[in-house]
């Protein structure tokens, strides 16, 4: 139950922090990042977040240390992409609106990627400037599959619903109330617990940026 998942996760906390965290101990190695022979007979590999010539304090980066490097995978297949789009160079000039979006039916069985339709959105990933805004319509999770977005960040809101995210990094358990960020490149695979519906905003220049204001 999401409940117990709630009481189970535990998270690292703080803004623009860099954190560590291991499944076994002495996992991460210590005074270096690659180490010719890494514990436990890992394999480290690095997620670039930004270019490498991006300022020091703007560049961003992950170490892993994985049981498999993460090229021993079989070779992609091209999926139908349903309604997920980011051509947004057809434009209707008219005055329009639509119907909220229906949740799958019971004897549909819809999962994460298989429910994102692209609501609208502005320039080109191509290019990296512009957002892309979706919506997401599931009732199942998802099996034995992961997703990783190689345009941009994912901004998820649940509206409806709750999400269990297993990421590279771990897992969390976002809610209705809550947000959550998929950055670019990072696997990730979404568990529900029924019918579950939310907005997506993507972007595509830079990573998501917060600006807090306390008063």
């Amino acid at each position: 139950r999401s409940s117990d998942l709630a009481d189970v996760l535990q998270y690292l906390a703080g803004f623009g922090n860099e954190f560590v965290s291991e499944a076994l101990p002495n996992a991460v190695p210590k005074g270096q990042n690659s180490p010719q022979v890494c514990p436990y007979g890992l394999y480290a590999e690095q997620l670039s977040g930004t270019a490498f010539t991006a300022p020091r304090d703007r560049n961003m980066r992950s170490w892993f240390y994985r049981i498999r490097p993460s090229v021993m995978h079989k070779p992609f297949e091209k999926i139908d992409q349903g309604f997920l789009t980011n051509n947004y160079t057809i434009t209707n000039p008219n005055q329009m609106r639509w119907l909220p979006f229906h949740l799958p039916s019971d004897d549909e069985r819809v999962d994460f990627v298989q429910g994102l339709f692209t609501v609208g959105g502005a320039g080109d990933p191509c290019s990296r400037n512009g957002i892309g805004i979706h919506v997401y319509l599931c009732n199942v999770s998802m099996e034995n599959k992961c997703f990783y977005n190689s345009d941009g960040d994912f901004l998820i809101v649940p509206q409806q619903g709750v999400l269990r995210i297993t990421t590279e990094f771990g897992k969390m358990r976002v809610a209705p109330n809550e947000i959550c960020v998929i950055q670019q490149g990072m696997r990730f695979s979404v568990n529900v617990e029924g019918p579950t519906r939310g907005y997506i905003l993507e972007v595509f220049n830079d990573h998501s940026d917060f600006q807090i204001s306390v008063q």
